[in-house]
């Protein structure tokens, strides 16, 4: 069996109060896995989380420059991972609230190619410092991700997984906010084995900063989930809305039959016109789901291709004493046509003919052996 790499990656953002007790938790060895390396993501850290981290032994460090939240943070260390060899990547969270003696639980299903994702499942009702609001809400969030992406993940919202190669290659965080329901369900649509294991919980350290407010924490992720359901899904919930307004509209459409059949039809003449609009609108909302559709299907041919540009990527393995900045691809008009150009005039000075059709560089040759 070819040696195991296993990459523990914990996104940071001002964290030098606790990265140190959580790195120091870390396993040192886990059966069947040959080398297991710590990298973390510097999310705009403006305290000493970095050095401390260093200090404390991480063996590679990515970095931004500013602030990009913990759904950007997570992607750029899967990407890190996988470009510096990992075979298995578990992420875990700054503040050491996920006890790290359970990390081989989350590897070994993985491990043994038994689940392509692992999540570690919080005992909710026994955390003292969750709220009954918030331990009925995580009930209820995970019990609609279960519904939506089609798998039997216990605890929705915990950060503590395990990810195979193969399904980091192919997952693509889409949101800002965060990445733990929208992965559930992209995993679930992709057709991931998904298994949920039971972990323990440390002491809280800090409060948590991603939920600043349970109704906001409800928008964002009510808002997660029908956006990754509407990008894979899309006829799903188009087309019920269509059946519904077409419905609409013919019930008034037999509405005024009605009343014209008993003599009644004059008066009448609004429900005509609100039977036009919402058959119309009707058959646009349909519309705009086939051609949604049709954008999803090309967008999982594009994920499919992707998956396996990065099986023939190179991998590399950079000092850990060397940082990476790391920045957001950007398009560039201005600089996409400059390229263009570019490479125009050297294809134009590639093909130069000389008067008698034959290229420049051709009758120099010529030229030259003749004298």
């Amino acid at each position: 069996m070819s040696d195991r790499t296993l990459f523990i990656q914990i996104p940071c953002y001002n964290e030098e109060a606790t990265i140190g007790i959580t790195i120091d938790a870390l396993p040192d060895s886990i059966a069947g896995i040959d080398d297991i390396q710590v990298l973390i993501i510097d999310d705009g850290c403006t305290d000493d989380t970095v050095e401390v981290a260093r200090e404390h032994g991480a063996d590679h460090i990515i970095r931004f420059r500013k602030n990009r939240g913990l759904a950007r943070a997570f992607e750029a260390g899967i990407q890190a991972c996988l470009a510096r060899g990992a075979d298995i990547i578990v992420n875990t969270d700054a503040d050491n609230q996920y006890c790290a003696d359970d990390i081989p639980k989350l590897v070994e299903p993985v491990a043994r190619s038994e689940a392509d994702i692992v999540i570690g499942a919080r005992p909710i009702e026994n955390i003292d410092h969750f709220s009954t609001t918030k331990k009925l809400l995580q009930r209820l969030g995970s019990a609609v991700v279960r519904h939506v992406s089609g798998t039997n993940v216990d605890d929705a919202p915990s950060g503590f997984r395990a990810f195979s190669k193969e399904a980091a290659e192919q997952l693509h965080v889409f949101g800002d906010y965060t990445y733990t329901i929208e992965t559930v369900i992209q995993a679930g649509q992709k057709g991931f084995q998904i298994e949920s294991v039971p972990i323990r919980v440390n002491e809280d350290l800090r409060p948590s900063r991603l939920v600043r407010s349970i109704p906001d924490y409800i928008v964002r992720s009510v808002g997660t989930m029908a956006r990754i359901y509407l990008i894979y899904r899309p006829l799903r919930m188009f087309i019920p809305v269509a059946v519904v307004t077409f419905l609409a509209g013919f019930g008034l459409g037999v509405r005024y039959l009605y009343f014209m059949a008993i003599g009644q039809g004059e008066g009448h003449i609004q429900s005509v016109i609100l039977c036009a609009l919402l058959i119309a609108c009707s058959g646009l909302t349909a519309l705009i789901g086939v051609v949604a559709d049709l954008i999803a299907t090309n967008r999982k041919l594009l994920e499919r291709l992707d998956a396996r540009l990065q099986k023939i990527r190179p991998t590399s393995t950079p000092s850990a004493s060397v940082d990476e900045q790391v920045e957001p691809r950007t398009f560039s008009p201005d600089a996409n046509l400059a390229q263009q150009a570019s490479a125009k005039q050297s294809e134009e000075a590639d093909d130069t003919s000389s008067p008698d059709g034959h290229p420049a560089g051709e009758v120099a040759a010529k030229q030259s052996e003749g004298a």
